[in-house]
């Protein structure tokens, strides 16, 4: 049975069961606290949590999921894999604990030609929490599984929690046991791989306070509405139904594996290692595929770090399979191929996905190589140090700034005859797994408890108004001081205030939010921000500027309309910049993000190289072209897919309701799903100046732009910058360049005149320098300070002049000098020197440390430097005191 016909009959089964079959959301998750959806449960979380009402009471979904909490035992046991796709039933006040056991084992059990999933009730186990009597009697009742198939387990399996205040409850997990041949007897009980677990039923029934860890909390009382979150994973199902011993052999993922087979020339079933990094690949290849579907690309933070650490495993493990070139072209397109009946848009989108891709490729195996240069340095330097191992700390310096992985470290190092400092390694890593995990907990301390907003959005949507109003009147719902429930607000308070109805667009879309002010019977609150903190609530944070504001009071909110205004222009601006970038590079240049404000905009696009002058110039002239020409802009509301078909732009990791707000410019021209606020005319925008391009990663870049007034003050500021460069060279404005061009050569050539005075100067210092030399032993020493030189080169070609001066006997010469404002120190031993001990990088190092810096080289020349210059002569004196010891 295909993966996707398991999908759809799970869906089938409960559409028949009258259950609402809801879209998967994006990977990419608006909640603050994650990066990614890392569970089915995700995107129906204001709803378990009853911040925000259910728009149904049953639903049924295929959720699409990325965890990589668990990413190194990825291709070691049979089902962890980094993107999963989790089949869930939900229920919101309505069934529960009897509801969904019977759904469950109905859709198991129940033969294929009924739509069912033939699953033989022999081969399955259930759990319950070992309290929950009421669950353990209902699988008794429901099914016929007999009573040593339903094992009691503890909270740390069968109880769940989100780990803060809020909904909890005892779950029910089901297992199909593969046989004695994978493992021993006992059930679930025994934690061993025999056992699958396929689906999980939460009854979510309790309200938690007071939660010290996931597993040890206080239970408030019962739920008002109690829930159901179900989750059944459809690639451990599918391995299961397809007779293959892990999701990494069926049929949307074995597809990469047996390219990767091809690729390497390797057999796989033969090694363990070997399969193992089959499996890497094939999984983390299918999971970067979906993630770039999803619109997130390679960066060195965030959500672009996972994926560049994903795909860099999978390079890392074809290298390791002895595949050193570039292999992503075939191993996308092969997975492309395994998901795109399933999710067409990776093949609709592909020439932008293989763009990242292969861009993202191409810099790893330049890293590998960089990486490799670098690490024979420090393998070199260890073995002439007499040591048999790498600093655990130079293994971590290439893992963490180059990206060099830690087991191509350890490979290359075994094969220089060394090893490695793992446990130094292991340390450093642990400190800063330490860091993110402590980073992680704050913001989702911070941002995650959204439980105080319930009540507020209980009582409906906040009505936006300013799309066709400035001031609104209204009345106060609710008041938060300090995070907390408040029944008024006074003067100097910093506080949020919810209303019915507003005027004041909150942030989104990369609109920031609204300036303005609330005022009512006898107060004013100055609007500081407006956010949406769960969905459809909008908060205003505002200041108490006069009187004192209550619950329940008026309040009419004032948009300030000269900022409403510029920000219209701006947001516009946005998308008249998007399809000239579009119209001038192609299809493929899709929005990354975006910022929009009051003159301003930060555009980003998915592009893999600098834009020329030629090109920032042609999109420019589109887009004020655009303005010129006075389009209409159209807002319409219509059903998502609708606007999808008449080709507007959906934005990656946005989330979009049944119903969408579409905005034309010009018609199709530029045709946008957009909840932002715009000019009725494109001519209102007023004129785009593009200041600035950029790259913002691999193959991300940036355009900023002004808008309207902005851009007109910005272009006035040139031309009188111009003008007053005109005259002071008293030439005329269309002959600058050429003018500033004659005057930069001639300073070059004057530059390069004065260098070459001061280093005949300096070189003619030699003689003076060998006479200064001084005897310590066998060794003939020239240690002097120059003064201020031109160059750190001009005092290293003097030093080899002195030294050479000196002849065939021991000669060690170190000169310090002032290169602009800095020290420098080069030292230069001649062979009869070195043959005493004498190395020039160890005395450079021991004089950098007297002027605060560092330094090294060869040991016949090397050159340190630091921050004191006043300490140069003391730095000689250490060098000589060495030397005499």
């Amino acid at each position: 049975m295909k993966t996707a016909e398991i999908a759809q009959r799970y869906l089938d089964y409960f559409r028949k069961n009258d259950h609402v079959i809801v879209p998967s959301a994006s990977l990419v998750t608006d909640d603050p606290a994650l990066l990614f959806t890392v569970a089915g449960m995700v995107p129906f979380i204001p709803y378990l949590s009853g911040d925000v009402p259910a728009p149904y009471k049953r639903a049924a979904d295929n959720q699409k999921c990325i965890r990589t909490l668990d990413i190194e035992e990825v291709g070691k046991t049979p089902r962890h894999g980094t993107f999963f796709q989790m089949l869930g039933n939900w229920s919101f006040g309505d069934y529960f604990k009897e509801g969904a056991i019977r759904f469950a084992w109905g859709l198991l059990t129940s033969p294929e030609e009924e739509g069912g999933l033939a699953f033989d009730p022999a081969d399955l186990w259930v759990t319950v929490y070992e309290e929950d009597d009421e669950a353990h009697d209902l699988w008794l009742r429901l099914t016929d599984l007999p009573e040593e198939r339903i094992q009691r387990l503890g909270k740390d399996t069968n109880y769940w929690s989100t780990g803060l205040p809020g909904p909890a409850g005892p779950c029910s997990e089901i297992f199909f046991d593969r046989g004695p041949a994978y493992g021993v007897d006992g059930g679930p009980a025994t934690d061993d791989d025999r056992y699958v677990e396929i689906w999980n039923l939460v009854f979510m029934q309790y309200e938690i306070t007071n939660v010290r860890s996931k597993y040890d909390f206080d239970i408030v009382g019962e739920l008002p509405a109690k829930n159901i979150d179900t989750g059944m994973g459809l690639e451990r199902v599918a391995f299961i139904k397809q007779g293959v011993d892990n999701m990494y052999e069926t049929d949307q993922v074995r597809p990469v594996l047996d390219k990767a087979v091809e690729l390497s020339g390797r057999t796989y079933g033969a090694v363990h290692e070997d399969d193992v990094r089959f499996r890497v690949v094939a999984d983390h290849v299918r999971s970067s595929l979906m993630l770039l579907a999803d619109g997130v690309t390679p960066s060195n933070d965030g959500r672009g770090y996972i994926l560049r650490r994903l795909m860099r495993r999978a390079i890392r493990s074809m290298r390791l399979l002895g595949v050193d070139g570039p292999t992503f072209a075939e191993l996308f397109a092969a997975s492309r191929d395994a998901m795109k009946d399933a999710y067409p848009e990776v093949e609709t989108d592909w020439a932008r996905i293989s763009q990242y891709a292969l861009a993202e490729e191409a810099t790893f195996l330049r890293t590998l190589a960089s990486g490799s240069a670098i690490l024979d340095d420090s393998l070199a330097a260890s073995k002439a140090a007499g040591r048999s191992s790498v600093a655990g700390s130079e293994a971590f310096l290439l893992h963490d700034t180059y990206g060099f992985p830690i087991d191509l470290t350890l490979e290359i190092a075994e094969e220089a005859g060394l090893t490695v400092d793992r446990a130094a390694f292991d340390t450093l890593m642990a400190e800063q797994r330490d860091r993110a995990k402590a980073d992680a907990r704050s913001r989702k301390k911070q941002l995650a408890d959204t439980s105080v907003y319930r009540a507020l959005r209980a009582q409906g949507e906040t009505v936006f108004t300013g799309y066709s109003d400035l001031e609104t009147e209204s009345r106060v719902l609710g008041i938060l001081v300090d995070g907390h429930p408040a029944d008024r607000a006074t003067v100097g308070q910093i506080a949020e205030v919810v209303l019915a109805e507003t005027a004041l667009y909150a942030e989104s879309g990369g609109q920031v939010a609204d300036k303005g002010v609330i005022v009512g019977p006898g107060y004013e609150l100055e609007v500081l921000d407006v956010q949406r903190p769960v969905p459809g609530l909008t908060s205003h944070t505002v200041e108490v500027l006069s009187g004192e504001v209550g619950v329940g009071q008026p309040a009419t909110s004032v948009v300030d309309a000269a900022n409403r205004r510029a920000a219209r222009q701006a947001h516009s601006a946005t998308h008249l910049v998007h399809a000239a970038l579009r119209d001038t590079l192609g299809k493929t240049a899709t929005q990354a993000g975006s910022l929009n404000r009051a003159g301003y905009i930060r555009f980003d696009f998915s592009w893999s190289q600098a834009l020329s002058e030629a090109t920032r110039t042609e999109i420019e002239e589109i887009a004020n072209n655009a303005v010129r020409d006075n389009l209409e802009v159209q807002t319409r509301v219509l059903p998502l897919d609708e606007a999808k078909a008449l080709g507007a732009m959906a934005l990656f990791g946005e989330k979009y309701g049944d119903s969408v707000r579409m905005v034309d410019i010009g018609g199709p021209w530029s045709r946008e799903l957009c909840a932002g606020t715009h000019v009725s005319r494109s001519s209102e925008v007023g004129l785009i100046n593009l200041i600035g391009e950029s790259s913002v990663g691999a193959s991300n870049r940036r355009v900023e732009a002004l808008v309207g007034l902005e851009a007109f003050r910005s272009l006035a500021a040139e031309r009188a910058l111009v003008s007053q460069l005109s005259s002071t060279l008293k030439t005329p404005r269309e002959q600058l360049p050429a003018r500033i061009a004659e005057l930069t050569a001639n300073l070059k050539a004057a530059e390069k005149r004065i260098a070459a005075l001061e280093a005949k100067s300096l070189g003619e210092r030699a003689p003076a320098l060998q006479a200064a030399a001084r005897r310590f032993g066998a060794v003939t020493v020239v240690a002097e300070s120059l003064g201020t030189a031109s160059s750190a080169d001009d005092v290293r070609t003097l030093a080899l002049q002195v030294r050479d001066r000196l002849g065939s006997d021991a000669a060690v010469v170190v000169l310090g000098a002032e290169v602009g404002g800095r020290p420098v120190v080069i030292a230069a031993t001649n062979d009869a020197a070195r043959a005493t001990g004498a190395k020039a990088g160890a005395l450079v190092k021991i004089a950098a440390g007297v002027v605060g810096g560092g330094g090294g080289g060869r040991d016949d020349v090397a050159q340190g430097g630091g921050t004191d210059a006043a300490a140069l002569p003391a730095a000689l004196t250490a060098v000589t005191e060495a030397l005499s010891a």
